[in-house]
């Protein structure tokens, strides 16, 4: 069995048990007036070229006046962290975000072994829409075609125009792009659907489901903090 094969069991074996022993907490923790829905996932295999895309989205309807204290760069930044803290936590710690000046690596602590290495981040942010986007590397799931070959993380936020005084709607985004699995080219496309794939859908959507809470945690960089 390959190393990229390997370490996406034990991740899944360990997601499993987080995600079963977190369920009761899930609904206990909410912030007030925030609620989650319309949710949505669909992955796509361009068969030309073998890339993978891979979109979860959410709308979160929350207080007009809680957007207004976050639509910040400086929030963006917090809500790029709690992608990657919501990750170390759903896996009990067994993957880790290792901070460089300019990459952020995907560490599976066991050997360690750097699954996905990312560019450092790029931010937009304007009244209405914000991005945070992590351009693809290299990494032990990453196959040589995708190695610095313009596929890329990114979580987007965007406004509805249509906000009243009492309620906003923040329609959230979470996209990978042009990613080129090692496991797919190097077992089957088949296997790849059933352990990596599975397993980032799971993750995102949980993790979009998290923000219900309005936790957003504190940036390890601070690039935009006041």
């Amino acid at each position: 069995m390959s190393a990229s094969l390997l370490a996406v069991v034990a991740v899944a074996v360990v997601i499993a048990l987080a995600l079963l022993a977190a369920l009761w907490r899930r609904l206990q923790r909410t912030s007030p007036g925030v609620v989650i829905a319309d949710s949505r996932s669909l992955t796509s295999l361009d068969d030309a070229t073998g890339a993978v895309r891979s979109v979860q989205t959410a709308v979160v309807t929350l207080p007009s006046d809680a957007l207004a204290q976050i639509w910040s760069p400086e929030y963006l930044e917090r809500l790029a962290r709690t992608y990657w803290r919501f990750l170390s936590r759903v896996t009990l710690g067994l993957i880790q975000v290792r901070y460089a000046e300019h990459e952020r690596s995907i560490v599976l602590l066991l050997r360690p072994i750097r699954l996905l290495v990312f560019h450092a981040p790029e931010y937009e942010m304007d009244r209405v829409h914000g991005l945070v986007r992590w351009r693809i590397a290299r990494g032990v799931l990453v196959a040589k075609r995708g190695r610095e070959g313009g596929g890329y993380l990114q979580i987007e936020v965007r406004r509805d125009p249509s906000e009243d005084e009492a309620q906003a709607h923040l329609h959230v985004t979470v996209e990978v792009a042009n990613f080129y699995p090692s496991i797919a080219s190097a077992l089957s496309r088949r296997v790849y659907d059933a352990t990596q794939s599975r397993i980032h859908v799971i993750v995102t959507n949980r993790f979009l489901r998290s923000l219900v809470r309005l936790d957003l945690a504190e940036s390890r960089v601070g690039r935009y903090r006041l």
